[in-house]
């Protein structure tokens, strides 16, 4: 089993520590402007009818439903809860590519995190869904201390990684998990098919945010000759010439519209998105993210 977020289990306590203080920031930003709405304080909310009983207050009635059902109905109410945050993060074997020593999933590892400590501060219940080939863990949000420690040591933690990539079942997974409306975070860098109708489902009942996690490779192969390779999600095998200049244009080009695309569906279907590649301050990107979010009053998402 792999750590990412600390070099140990005994530091784990030692970088929240770090990680708590640099989510204060994010906090405040997620509870300002364009969230503002979203963390609304307790009140009541619709969640169904039921047959009428005697002692049933008659305003409560569902005219509607017992004009259709031949006998009275009243309308059901219950609490609303504070903004629930959710985060549905990628763990596949393409997260684990990256130059300069680090890979993706360790940029994407703290995002989350970070994210997971700014919800605590907010006290905010936090969820989420862990995935490769399969879905490896997956928890309903709470609130609390306890919850957050609980999910970054499961994010520092990496068992064997299953080929494949089934980012589509876990946005279908958060769909139905979320009772709520939430603010979703996609943390994945989207190398993967078959996610977007499930992606559109879960932007209409919730806020949703695209994080693509992006390294330097992914737009600027390195000069190395002919270069096997193996798609790390299908096991196909390829040999890449690296040093032909008309390669290199087209794997730039790949990228840009890879990114193009998913910018302008996220666009589409009212959900955000930011790029953070694994060279970014992290905290900066975010910070940005709220801040062009907020300044915009909500009606748009802003990103990188």
């Amino acid at each position: 089993m792999q750590q990412f977020l600390v070099g140990s289990r005994d530091s784990l306590s030692q970088k929240s520590s770090y990680l708590r203080l640099a989510a204060g920031r994010l906090a405040e930003s997620m509870k300002s402007g364009g969230f503002r709405s979203l963390y609304r304080g307790q009140g009541i909310e619709f969640s169904g009818v039921r047959e009428y009983l005697r002692g049933d207050d008659v305003r409560s009635i569902d005219w509607n439903v017992t004009a259709r059902m031949g006998k009275p109905f009243v309308k059901m109410f219950e609490e609303e809860h504070e903004l629930q945050i959710f985060l549905i993060v990628d763990r596949s074997s393409s997260m684990f590519i990256g130059s300069k020593g680090k890979v993706k999933y360790e940029t994407a590892a703290e995002t989350a995190a970070l994210l997971t400590l700014a919800g605590e501060l907010n006290e905010s219940p936090v969820g989420a869904v862990f995935f490769d080939g399969c879905i490896h863990f997956s928890c309903t949000p709470q609130a609390g201390k306890l919850q957050s420690m609980h999910l970054l040591t499961r994010l520092n933690q990496v068992e064997k990684i299953t080929q494949g990539s089934v980012l589509g079942n876990a946005i279908t997974g958060a769909v139905k998990m979320l009772k709520h409306h939430s603010l979703v975070f996609v943390i994945s860098d989207f190398r993967s098919a078959g996610w977007e109708e499930p992606f559109k489902l879960l932007a209409q009942k919730n806020d949703v945010a695209a994080i693509q996690i992006t390294d330097s490779t992914d737009w600027e192969i390195p000069e190395i000759g002919s270069l096997p390779f193996v798609d790390s999600e299908t096991g196909k095998r390829l040999v890449l010439p690296t040093l032909s200049s008309i390669f290199k244009s087209a794997w730039r080009d790949d990228y840009r519209r890879r990114s193009s695309k998913l910018q302008n569906f996220c666009a589409k279907h009212g959900a955000g998105w930011l790029s953070i590649s694994t060279e970014e301050d992290v905290v900066r990107q975010l910070s940005n993210f709220f801040a062009a979010r907020n300044s915009n009053h909500g009606h748009k998402w802003g990103g990188r």
